[in-house]
């Protein structure tokens, strides 16, 4: 298992792979062969970055059976997926804030994301091992309150496409099972979210292959794989969110109302 992050240093960006609070520093390229340069640097000594640059980032809605449940929604027949836009990408330890002009809730939504690791084109699930590069965490932040204000259209992309709402990080972690992995939410101390990927309808290597017969998936491309139970707003003047997997990390942020 590797944790690999993107970090900027002297003004200069760079990637490597996390080795407890130091960066094996890497050259090439991270999704094909990259290589070690033997320099180390100090995680502090960085600022870490959105561990990928994704060409888009698919976002998936109702896709965990409890959630379903609780929100009286019928299971899907195939994966229900929108995109947020690249100018939301946001790394841990920024920012997140409302947007102008909006008085409405904002909520979190603590994910599962999927990174993929080459061209991915109609790649049948039982091969889809060899394109997924790695899991990261991600919270899909949302304007809820936008989301149906016009009843003739559902707002999916504007309401979480603002600025800072497509938070990603800290690592793409490669080499974990998808499947015994958990996501915890933990909103300004108090826990809000941890729920199983186990209890995905359209499971990650399935969810893969789906939407790669939709659209064409490239290296750095991610998948948020929907939330469960336990989203909720960000009320206070002052919020700190952070999203946790075991192998992978946890992204930590502050929200500004």
């Amino acid at each position: 298992m590797a944790q690999w992050v993107r970090f900027e240093v002297s003004g200069n960006v760079g990637f490597g792979q996390l080795e407890g609070v130091r960066i094996q520093v890497h050259s090439g390229d991270m999704f094909d062969g990259a290589t070690p340069t033997g320099e180390t640097l100090a995680l502090d000594s960085v600022k870490l970055l959105t561990p990928c640059e994704p060409r888009q980032m698919v976002c998936l809605w109702n896709n965990f059976h409890a959630m379903a449940e609780k929100t009286n929604q019928a299971i899907p027949e195939e994966p229900l997926w929108f995109l947020k836009s690249p100018g939301s990408f946001l790394a841990t330890a920024e920012t997140i804030r409302r947007p102008a002009g909006y008085d409405g809730p904002v909520v979190y939504e603590g994910e599962l994301g999927i990174v993929i690791g080459k061209h991915c084109a109609r790649v049948a699930e039982a091969d889809i091992a060899d394109y997924i590069f790695g899991y990261t965490c991600i919270n899909d932040v949302t304007a809820f309150g936008l989301l149906n204000k016009d009843p003739s259209f559902a707002q999916w992309s504007r309401c979480k496409s603002f600025d800072g709402f497509g938070v990603f990080g800290p690592a793409i972690a490669t080499g974990l099972d998808p499947m015994g992995l958990s996501i915890r939410t933990v909103l300004n101390g108090d826990e809000r979210q941890n729920y199983p990927v186990s209890d995905m309808i359209c499971p990650p290597h399935r969810l893969v292959s789906l939407i790669s017969h939709d659209i064409t998936l490239m290296p750095g491309d991610v998948i948020a794989c929907g939330t469960s139970v336990g989203v909720g707003s960000m009320k206070q003047p002052e919020n700190s969110v952070e999203i946790s997997i075991e192998g992978v990390g946890t992204l930590s942020n502050t929200y500004i109302n």
